[in-house]
């Protein structure tokens, strides 16, 4: 499967990326030179890691049965010094409520994802230690 995406400059630090039908603002901050319209783009790789580990355990946890009423990804990062700068630690937190929610259960999906189903993690884990913890909201 071969992905395309164009990604046009607007003006000074903005370019706006066609996404599936979408449209996404880039930009950089007034002290970059731009305008802040829109997120940098490795905070939006950030974005992508929580938006695809999610959905991989949100669709484990279903057929597990198991409906959590809250859940949310939280994804801290942390740049090198030096450029390129990348991100080299990463740390997810997951955020779950609900009843009868069974750990071990959130634990194997949350493995499964990291392990096996989420692309972003595989290209990301190749630059970056990545690690994660699990927070049960009462």
């Amino acid at each position: 499967m071969k992905n395309k995406i164009e990604c046009k400059w607007i003006n000074k630090m903005s370019f706006e990326a066609e996404v599936n039908d979408h449209l996404i603002t880039f930009d950089a901050d007034e002290l970059a030179g731009g305008e802040n319209k829109g997120p940098k783009p490795k905070t939006m790789l950030l974005a992508s890691l929580a938006g695809c580990t999610g959905m991989d355990v949100i669709s484990i946890l279903k057929k597990m049965r198991i409906a959590p009423e809250y859940f949310n990804v939280v994804v801290e990062g942390e740049l090198t010094e030096e450029h390129p700068k990348y991100y080299n630690v990463i740390h997810l937190i997951y955020e779950f409520k609900g009843e009868n929610l069974e750990i071990d259960k959130i634990e194997k999906a949350i493995e499964l994802s990291q392990e096996k189903y989420c692309g972003v993690t595989a290209m990301f884990s190749k630059a970056a230690d990545i690690t994660y913890e699990i927070k049960i909201i009462k």
